[in-house]
Order: C-alpha cells, then structure tokens, then sequence
C-alpha cells in the first residue's frame, strides 16, 4: 500500500482476482498453392474472394489455390492466410485466343494441374528470420487453425503437412485424395496415421469463372470454408459434417452406403449426393487409428481449449509458487470450462460431470516447487457426434400398452 502523508480522499485501482481465458478463433486458414500472380513466400492476409483476386489473380491453370479460395470463401470462410509459393512466368504475347466471329466449336476440357514440384514447395526451407519458405513461413503466423494445400496428394507432402501440425500443436490439416482412383476403392491410398489431419473424397465438381465450364476440382479448400461456417454459427465442438457443399454442382464420383462402408472405418470422409438434400459432408473423422482421437470436432476442441489456456494463463510465470496462486489457477481455468460446457461443448448434466480442474500439494510436491513447476491437471469429457443413429423398431402386439 501507498505510504500517504497528506490528509485526503485517494482512489486506487485494484486488480480483480479473476484474469479470464478467451478462446482464440479456430478457422483461419493457411493455403499453400501457386496463385496467378502476386507476392511470393508472404504470408498475406486476405478476407474475401476480391480481395484475393486483386493480389493473387483468380482460377487459372497452373494450380488449384485459385479454386479452393474460391470454395472456401463461398462455403463461408472469413480469414485466410495466402502463401504463394512460386511465381509463374509471364503469359507470352498473343496468347489470348482472338474473338472467333459466327459459331463457336465446343470447348475442349481445361487441364489444371499443380507444378510438378509442388511437394518440395510446400515442405520449403528456412535459412533463418526473413528467410522462410513453403510450410516454414507458415510458422510465423500464430493466428492459423487449419493448414490447406489444394490439390496436393504427394505423400510426401501431405506427410510435411502433417507433421508440421503436429509440431505447432494447435493446428489440424484437410487433406486432398487423389482425383481418379487407379484401382478398387479399397485400394485407395491413405496419409499416414495422425490425429492433426482429416481426408477428404471424391473431388468435386465446379464452375471454373475463368475457363466458362465446370471442371473437377479439389474438395479441401471448400471444406475449410464448412469448418469455418460451422465454427461461426454453432462452435468447434461441432462435427463440420452433414453440411452443404456450396458451390458443388456434381462429384467425380457418386458413391454408396456400401462403398463408404469400406471407406468410413479407415478415417476416409466421403462428400456424397442425397436425393433432395444436395451435396453434404458426410465424414467427421480423423486419419488417427487413436479411437480417442477419432472425431474432427474433438482434437479440434481440445486445440482451442489447450491454446486458449496456455495464452491466458501467462500471467502465471514468475508469480510466487504458493497455494494461493494454484487457487487462482484453477478457479480462472474452472471459469473458462464452465463456459465451454454451458455452450454443449462437453457432455455432462452437472459441471462435474463434464470436466475438473486439479492443482493441489500431490500434484506440486516440494522437489517440484523447487525445481520452478507449477503442475495443473483438468479432464473434459467431449460430447461426441451421434455418428450412427439407431432406432429400434418392433410390432406392438394388440393389449400391450
């Protein structure tokens, strides 16, 4: 306290006890791909589709970024990152095709394809600060949730991707398959085991503004724009599936319940057609074989909620290791995951049901205090997706009631 000398009326600001913990947004996007023009290995903020037009161009041949920030702003993605990853070289002059005069001959189907070297682009180089390319750049940007490379089906790419997830903890990959399958759909080749990544099939079909016809596009930058429509209108929690495709007019592949049978258990999430209902998501799980970790929505949750505490919980570091400050600790974290369960994000009728929150002398004995520790422990108990909904059905016999 002040040491006052002077008689008087003194007013003083006091610190509340409580330092809540906010939840940082979870659908900024990074893509990764090759635009039409525009800055390179500059990870560029951009919020709309005209936006992006204006620094990157639009659709065009040479990649596939220009569709999926097309998909994704059009299936309600707000944010996104842009890292372009190659500059592609000047049109010659005279290549525009000159107006024909009289009938036109029918369009011959456009090619886009991503550059051959596309997976050493996004694994990228980092040769120090200012130095950073491909997925290294993307580490400078804490704001990015979801990680996005359209088209891109190199294993070894998508393995990058993966890892680069895992690595910065809070971040999940959508994964693309291959366009045409070479064999049987069971033969269809997977990413490798992950809990930071989801798999997305058939590619979809869309209107390229560009060429003036429909081509089949990757399916990952529209369902980044689902994951961020969802996460704005009911929460992360939410599995990002029975959902319309926006801007899908027809799939490349129009599958079965028998054929997704086969594809389902192996964390393959299928985009399919229902009579009357349109083109919908219908797959929420991850590429992990970790039944823990099974569902999209809830490694999802559990980013938000371990990012959420780790940056609001810095005020901690340094502060005297004492029982006063785990009660803070726990009352702040216990604040924060009561409001998580208020919003239906866990499962439990009673707050204790759905989570706890721990930080106590077994949890921080003296050689851990010692050693500069302060040890918290919390479970939540995540409200799963109603993945497969039975109703049994049987013939009521005349007089039961």
């Amino acid at each position: 306290m002040p040491n006052y000398q002077t008689p008087g009326v003194y007013v003083e600001e006091v610190e509340s006890g409580s330092k809540p913990i906010e939840a940082g947004a979870t659908n900024i996007v990074g893509f990764l791909g090759v635009a039409e023009k525009g800055p390179v290995n500059e990870a560029v903020l951009v919020t709309n589709w005209t936006q992006y037009t204006k620094l990157f161009g639009g659709m065009h041949t040479e990649g596939w970024l220009g569709h999926a920030v097309y998909q994704f702003f059009q299936n309600g993605g707000t944010k996104a990152y842009i890292n372009n990853l190659k500059e592609l070289p000047p049109k010659p002059e005279g290549a525009e095709e000159p107006e024909q005069a009289g009938e036109e001959p029918p369009k011959a189907p456009v090619k886009i394809e991503n550059p051959p070297d596309i997976a050493k682009l996004i694994i990228g180089t980092d040769d120090g600060v200012g130095k950073k390319t491909g997925l290294y750049l993307l580490d400078t940007v804490p704001d990015i949730a979801l990680i996005c490379a359209p088209g891109v089906t190199d294993p070894a790419a998508q393995d990058a991707i993966l890892t680069h997830c895992e690595k910065n903890r809070f971040r999940f990959a959508i994964l693309d398959s291959p366009e045409d399958l070479e064999a049987g759909i069971d033969t269809m080749p997977m990413p490798r085991d992950s809990i930071m990544g989801a798999y997305y099939f058939p590619w979809v079909e869309m209107y390229d503004t560009v060429a003036d016809q429909n081509v089949y596009a990757p399916p990952s930058g529209g369902i980044a724009g689902v994951y961020s429509r969802v996460d704005g209108t009911r929460g992360v929690y939410k599995a990002p599936a029975n959902e319309i495709f926006r801007t899908a007019l027809g799939l490349k592949y129009n599958l079965t319940d028998a054929e997704q049978e086969l594809l389902n258990p192996k964390g393959i999430n299928c985009i399919r057609e229902f009579p009357g209902r349109g083109i919908r998501v219908w797959g929420a799980r991850t590429v992990s074989s970790n039944p823990e970790w099974r569902y999209i929505n809830v490694r999802r949750l559990f980013c938000m909620v371990e990012q959420a505490i780790q940056n609001g919980t810095n005020w901690v570091v340094f502060e005297p290791n004492t029982r006063d400050l785990w009660k803070k600790i726990t009352r702040n974290i216990t604040a924060f995951l009561l409001n998580i369960w208020r919003s239906g994000a866990l499962f439990g009728d009673t707050p204790e049901e759905a989570f706890y929150v721990r930080c106590d002398d077994e949890l921080n004995p003296p050689e851990s205090i010692d050693a500069g520790y302060v040890i918290v422990e919390l479970g939540l108990a995540p409200a799963k997706p109603a993945e497969f909904v039975v109703f049994r059905v049987s013939q009521k016999t005349l007089g039961e009631e």
